[in-house]
């Protein structure tokens, strides 16, 4: 195993890809000469030329189009956005055209594409560029959600992004681009839509995803000292989602907890509550708890957004609380 950052196993997925398949390409703004606003295309444009690492203007609406008229046209493009704050400017291609074409066609046209990019907050931003929109995406069908929390599930998850047949919403933090992780040094891949038990546990279960997992690592080693054992279950896939390994968790641990960095109405964890009161009542000792961001847009004071994220505190007395502590 070799230790990389986070936008390196990104680079590494997109580059393995390409060398493998000539119809695939990268498109973006800043993602060629730049070599990507975070460095996660890093020396890409050197190798595979500017037809297939192509920066775009300021324009989101026109290079999704552009890309899901590509795919239907037997291109694979992935699709890089600053933030997905900005897709909100072509979010009508993803929604109304990429998700909706292999239905709407019958079956004649499919879109595989990828449209990856850094999701919810990274500091001091602001509101309009500190939002998770993965469950916005995750209510439409059509559409596969993937959201990685380590290097290592990046690059396999990104690689099976890159060979799906459908469209593909891959979302990373600028926060974790830095993070360093083992990554294998042959080929490997991670199947869509399997979660990922990364810390085993009998008394309560913590579902999570994304950067704001660590928050639960940091609260399991906290409650550990009080001789609470805590399962953490990554689901790295929002849509579709692994419901049976989270019921197993629950059917266990008979107590769960849902750390989300997201707000609160409508959001993932609200759908994982009513997945497991309906099909596994009868196993929990205790009302589910989850955890999200205040609901209001993101504060730019770095004390009302310290109050406003999810931490480990919070998880801490979520835990105890269905612990009855």
């Amino acid at each position: 195993m070799r230790t990389i950052q986070f936008r390196e196993a990104i680079c590494e997925a997109m580059s393995e890809e390409m060398r493998r398949d000539e119809s695939i390409y990268l498109m973006g703004e800043e993602v060629a000469e730049y070599n990507g606003a975070y460095k996660a295309s890093k020396g890409m444009l050197a190798e595979f030329g500017e037809k297939r690492v192509i920066d775009t203007p300021i324009a989101e609406l026109g290079f999704s189009g552009i890309a899901v008229g590509s795919a239907m046209n037997g291109n694979r493009p992935i699709v890089e956005y600053m933030t997905f704050n900005f897709c909100l400017v072509g979010i009508d291609q993803i929604i109304n055209n990429a998700a909706k074409m292999r239905q709407m066609t019958g079956g004649q046209f499919n879109v595989p594409i990828v449209f990856r990019g850094p999701t919810a907050s990274a500091g001091q931003l602001g509101a309009t560029h500190s939002q998770a929109l993965e469950n916005w995406f995750a209510n439409t069908p059509g559409l596969k959600v993937i959201v990685p929390s380590t290097p290592y599930d990046a690059k396999g998850l990104l690689k099976s992004a890159i060979r799906d047949n459908d469209p593909v919403i891959f979302m990373e933090s600028e926060q974790m681009y830095g993070d360093k992780g083992e990554v294998p040094d042959g080929e490997y891949t991670i199947p869509i839509g399997v979660a990922d038990v990364k810390r085993e546990g009998t008394d309560v279960t913590i579902v999570s995803f994304g950067k704001i997992i660590k928050e639960a690592f940091i609260a399991a080693d906290e409650l550990a000292k009080e001789g609470i054992s805590c399962e953490i279950i990554d689901l790295r896939t929002v849509r579709p989602m692994d419901k049976d390994a989270i019921l197993k968790s629950v059917k266990k641990t008979n107590r769960l907890v849902i750390l989300e960095e997201a707000w609160p109405v409508a959001s993932l964890s609200s759908e994982i509550s009513y997945i497991v009161q309906e099909q596994a009542f009868d196993f929990l000792d205790a009302p589910i708890q989850r955890i999200t961001t205040a609901d209001t847009p993101a504060p730019y004071s770095p004390v009302l957004l310290k109050d406003w994220l999810p931490n480990a505190g919070d998880v801490v007395k979520a835990v105890k609380k269905v612990l009855y502590k």
